[in-house]
C-alpha cells in the first residue's frame, strides 16, 4: 500500500453516500463524522447536547441538530453510526432499523475504515490519548503523513482530535470499553497499562484483562506489541496472547517541555513504537521535545485571579495519582486545590481503596458529587461525605465534599481559593465546565 489515498469507497459502497451519525459529538465519532467528510461522502448527525466539538463539524460541512426522536434522519440515508452510549431502544436507533438502514457502532465503522491501512493501535487504561498524540507528532514530523483518529484535541492537529493523511499508516486511539477494540485489525499495537475499568461491563480484572489478551491476538504473524517490559500484568498479557513483544523500558525516558513520570513514559511507547516501524531515534526525540499535550490532560485553562486553572481528565486512581504527581513536580510551592468529580458510582464502588489513598499530593480536595453517565446501570451509590472522610483519612490530605458543582464553584471564588494556589479540575464528566467558567 504505497499510496493509501485509499477510501472515496467505504463501508461496502461505491462512490459517495450519506452517512448519518447518532452521538456525533463525542470525541471519538465526531473524529469518524469529520474523516468521512474529508473523504466526500455527505454527513449528517445528531447528539442530546452543544459542544465545541459540534460547531466545529459545522463548520466543516455537516449537518448536526440536538433533536434525536428518529425525524432527522435523511431519507437518503446509506449508513447509520451509533454511539456505544446509544442503547438499542433509542429513538435514532428505532428508527433507523425500521428503515432497514445498514447500521454500525461507531468502532465497527472505524474498523471498516481503518482496514486497507497499516494500523497502529494505542489500547490501555491510561494513556492512550497522550500516546497516540505523541506518536501521531512523531510520525507527521517524519514524513509518513498518517491519518489519525485521537480520544482528544492536539494542539499538533490543528486543535482537533483527527488527521487526514494520504500515507499507508492509520494511527488510532482504540478503546476497550465493551470490547470495541475487537472490530479492528490492528498491524501493530501500543498498550500502555491494564489495570481495570469500566467495571459497569467487564465482570473482573481477570475479564478486563482477557479482552486485552484477545485484542493483541488479532494482530498478523509478523505483527508486535509494544509495551512497558517492567509492567508485569501488560507483560503476562502479552506472552499469553503469544505474539512478538518490543519492550520499551529499554528506551531512555525522553526529554519533554511537560511535567510527568507517567507522560515520560508515554513518550517511551511512542518512541519504541517509531523506531519498530524504522523511524530515525533522534528524529523521534526531536518531535517528542516539541509535543505541546493535549486537551484535558493537564490543560492550563486560563487563571482566576491570578491563580492558574489546570483541566485535566483523569477518573482513574492511577490518573489522579500521576497527575498529582505531575502538578507537585512543576508547582513545587503552590497550594494544590484539586475538585475531582467521580465518574459512576460503580468505578468508585469497584476501586474505592484505591481511590482514597490516591490524592496525597494535593493539598486540598473537593468533592462536588458524583457524575452519573450510566446511572441506570450503576448497582450501587456511593456516599459522598463518607468517601470525602475516607480520601482524608487514606491520603492524609483536608477533603471536603459539596452538594453539587454550582456549590463548589460558588465556594472556591468566595472562600477557599487564595494567592499562591494552583487549581486542578479533574474528571472525566462536566466537571470540565467547572474549569472553565473559573476562567472567566
Amino acid at each position: 500500500m504505497e499510496n493509501c489515498e485509499l477510501r472515496i469507497e467505504c463501508c461496502r459502497y461505491s462512490g459517495a453516500v450519506h452517512i448519518y451519525c447518532s452521538g456525533i459529538g463525542g470525541i471519538g465519532l465526531s473524529a469518524y463524522a469529520a474523516l468521512m467528510r474529508s473523504f466526500g461522502h455527505t454527513v449528517s448527525g445528531s447528539d442530546r447536547t452543544e459542544s465545541d466539538l459540534m460547531q466545529d463539524l459545522r463548520k466543516q460541512g455537516i449537518a448536526v441538530s440536538t433533536v434525536q426522536d428518529g425525524s432527522g434522519i435523511p431519507h437518503d440515508c446509506d449508513l447509520f453510526v451509533y454511539t456505544e452510549a446509544l442503547s438499542e431502544n433509542h429513538p435514532e436507533r428505532i428508527a433507523a432499523a425500521a428503515r432497514g438502514i445498514r447500521m454500525l457502532s461507531y468502532f465497527a465503522a472505524l474498523g471498516e475504515l481503518s482496514a486497507p491501512y497499516v494500523v497502529i493501535a494505542v489500547a490501555g487504561t491510561h494513556g492512550k490519548s497522550s500516546t497516540t498524540g505523541m506518536l501521531a507528532k512523531i510520525l507527521v514530523d517524519a514524513g509518513k503523513d498518517p491519518t489519525v483518529v485521537v480520544g482528544t484535541k492536539l494542539p499538533d492537529l490543528g486543535g482537533r482530535n483527527f488527521r487526514r493523511g494520504k500515507g499507508n499508516i492509520f494511527l488510532l486511539e482504540a478503546c476497550e470499553y465493551r470490547r470495541s477494540f475487537h472490530f479492528l485489525s490492528p498491524d501493530i499495537a501500543v498498550v500502555t497499562t491494564v489495570d481495570g475499568d469500566h467495571f459497569d461491563y467487564f465482570a473482573s480484572v481477570d475479564d478486563y484483562r482477557e479482552a486485552f489478551v484477545e485484542f493483541v491476538k488479532k494482530l498478523p504473524a509478523e505483527g508486535a506489541v509494544i509495551l512497558h517490559g517492567n509492567d508485569t500484568d501488560v507483560l503476562r498479557m502479552a506472552k499469553q496472547a503469544e505474539k512478538s513483544i518490543v519492550d520499551a523500558d529499554r528506551e531512555k525516558l525522553p526529554m519533554l517541555s511537560i511535567p510527568g513520570l507517567h507522560m515520560r513514559q508515554n513518550a517511551q511507547l511512542a518512541l519504541a513504537a517509531a523506531s519498530h516501524i524504522g523511524i530515525d531515534r533522534e528524529s523521534a526525540l526531536h518531535s517528542l521535545e516539541g509535543y505541546r499535550g493535549a486537551w484535558r490532560r493537564m490543560e492550563r485553562v486560563g487563571s482566576f485571579s491570578g491563580i492558574p486553572v489546570i483541566d485535566d481528565y483523569g477518573h482513574h486512581p492511577r490518573e489522579i495519582r500521576a497527575t498529582l504527581q505531575a502538578m507537585r513536580e512543576r508547582y513545587v510551592k503552590e497550594r494544590i486545590v484539586c475538585v475531582f468529580q467521580p465518574h459512576t458510582h460503580d468505578r468508585t464502588v469497584k476501586l474505592y481503596r484505591e481511590f482514597t489513598s490516591a490524592f496525597s499530593d494535593a493539598d486540598l480536595v473537593l468533592i462536588p458529587g458524583i457524575y452519573e453517565a450510566r446511572r441506570e446501570q450503576d448497582a450501587a451509590t456511593v456516599d459522598v461525605v463518607r468517601f470525602a472522610k475516607d480520601i482524608a483519612e487514606h491520603s492524609t490530605v483536608e477533603c471536603q465534599a459539596f452538594a453539587s458543582i454550582a456549590d463548589t464553584e460558588k465556594q472556591l471564588r468566595t472562600e477557599i481559593l487564595q494567592s499562591g494556589d494552583v487549581l486542578l479540575v479533574m474528571g472525566a464528566g462536566d466537571i470540565t465546565d467547572l474549569a472553565r467558567r473559573m476562567t472567566q
